[in-house]
């Protein structure tokens, strides 16, 4: 099977990069991106040393993406880093790759194909509040909020994630009452966040939690909240 080109663009764009770099230290640091494509970047001059396999936080404006490490340079800082992005997550450069599509230079072949998401319900970059207990539903909990979410699951951004396998109590607002669901950590990422998935909502439930969210991410509802 043969897959498509994927052109990339020179493109010197400051970028802030943030996570937990390679010996457990939180940073957030800005950086130049080198090129650009559909699918990840070259960010040059990165002062945290990084690991292949290291998923990290890379924001451009008000777009902000997870992005899984491929290569690294070094190991004098500054560093370059190759970034792919992870999937389902938006591009942060997408209007400057757009606009320089005309312009792209040789394409590159990538490696593999994109990934496809197979999640039942399509996850929203909304901000949800939260609730996050442990797996019992005791202690005092702590609040939070989503980077997305689906009535299959959510992300939380935090720069102490739980471990993958560990067992949660989630709660929130559904429509005028409140839901308490069990849930597991699927992902973790170092200084970023976590991906947590329900486990314990009826189909019912669910089905009543998307029509919630995607009322959330209408447009009509994100101009009433821009007003």
């Amino acid at each position: 099977m043969s897959y498509q080109p994927e052109p990339r663009f020179i493109a010197d764009l400051v970028v802030r990069v943030f996570g937990m770099d390679a010996v457990g230290r939180p940073f957030s640091r800005n950086a130049h991106t080198r090129d650009i494509s559909d699918r990840g970047a070259r960010l040059s001059g990165l002062e945290a040393k990084l690991l292949v396999g290291d998923v990290i936080g890379v924001q451009l404006g008000d777009r902000k993406a997870r992005c899984r490490v491929i290569w690294v340079t070094g190991p004098a800082l500054p560093i370059d880093v190759g970034v792919e992005i992870v999937a389902g997550q938006p591009c942060p450069w997408e209007r400057q790759r757009a606009a320089h599509r005309t312009t792209a230079t040789s394409p590159i072949l990538r490696s593999k194909p994109a990934v496809k998401d197979k999640r039942k319900f399509r996850r929203h970059r909304i901000s949800f509040p939260i609730e996050i207990r442990d797996g019992q539903g005791v202690g005092s909990g702590y609040a939070a909020t989503t980077a997305d979410m689906s009535a299959g699951g959510c992300y939380v951004e935090t720069r102490t994630p739980l471990p993958v396998t560990e067992k949660v109590t989630i709660a929130f607002g559904l429509n005028s009452g409140r839901v308490q669901t069990t849930g597991v950590v699927r992902t973790s990422d170092r200084g970023v966040g976590m991906g947590i998935e329900f486990t314990g909502l009826d189909e019912v439930t669910q089905e009543q939690l998307q029509r919630q969210i995607e009322s959330m991410d209408s447009p009509l509802m994100k101009a009433q909240g821009a007003s």
